[in-house]
């Protein structure tokens, strides 16, 4: 599904006062970014390796352009807004507003032809994630929080946001994007919540986080994530009733370490397992 296939409704986020402007204008680089990377996903272009000697940490022209042409939006419409992405080197706002950019989280599964990929755009105040979106360009969905209000379209119908009532880790669904990323004593970590729950899925990036939202996943288990891969995930996850923070269950995510939980009781039993590998 294109952007312009997209419910009238779902081209604004539902959010008034203030920052409507603004959470229209997110779903506008949405569309943005959609334009450049889903023409390219259908014609399989390969990826670079950025990482060198720390590991194999693929780019394509699809994170490229698209973050190239979203740098460009924000830079006519709100020159004095800061930027911050994952390709190119941030820029400095003039004010209290810094736009978070990754084009393409999941770039492993975008060169592997999976359809799982998203696009993640976040807005910042004053440091803080205040809005953020989770477009899927693939599957023709798109997800978007803030201000304590949310809701996704998929297969061509928008539904508010809702995380699940799962309480208990044997009934949870738990994801992580790998599970051979966590190191040492955090690999033993993840491993006592893995051994808990119900089931478990892997490979699915920024998405996991889009369906804990809307109810599908109920846990989500990461580490080592930079500001451009959780900012937008906030807001959202939060938008669902869902919970979010660090491995010791607060809100300093610099770490890296991220647990999201439907439930408050799901995020406290999973925090007691994970804050001894911190």
């Amino acid at each position: 599904m294109t952007a312009a296939l997209l419910p009238p409704q779902a081209r604004r986020m539902a959010i008034t006062g203030n920052h409507a402007a603004l959470a229209a204008f997110a779903q506008t680089l949405a569309d943005t970014a959609r334009a450049e990377t889903l023409h390219r996903f259908e014609m399989g272009i390969g990826a670079e390796d950025k990482g060198g000697a720390d590991g194999f940490d693929p780019v394509t022209d699809a994170d490229r352009e698209a973050e190239r042409a979203m740098r460009a939006a924000i830079e006519a419409a709100f020159p004095d807004h800061g930027i911050a992405g994952e390709e190119f080197p941030e820029r400095p706002a003039n004010g209290p507003f810094v736009w978070s950019l990754d084009p393409v989280d999941g770039t492993r599964s975008f060169t592997c032809g999976l359809p799982n990929w998203v696009t993640l755009i976040a807005l910042l105040e004053e440091g803080r994630p205040i809005l953020g979106l989770i477009d899927v360009p693939c599957l023709g969905e798109r997800y978007w929080g803030g201000a304590g209000e949310g809701g996704f379209v998929r297969f061509g119908r928008e539904a508010p946001l809702r995380a699940s009532d799962r309480t208990r880790l044997d009934e949870a669904r738990l994801s992580t994007t790998d599970p051979y990323l966590f190191p040492g004593a955090e690999r033993d970590a993840f491993e006592r919540v893995r051994s808990r729950v119900r089931t478990s899925r892997y490979g699915h990036d920024g998405y996991a986080y889009a369906r804990l939202a809307a109810g599908t996943i109920d846990l989500v288990i990461e580490s080592q994530l930079k500001p451009y891969d959780y900012n937008a995930l906030i807001p959202v996850v939060r938008a669902s009733g869902g919970m979010i923070g660090n491995w010791t269950g607060g809100d300093d995510f610099s770490h890296g370490r991220v647990i999201a939980a439907a439930t408050p009781a799901l995020f406290d039993q999973a925090v007691a397992l994970m804050r001894d590998a911190v």
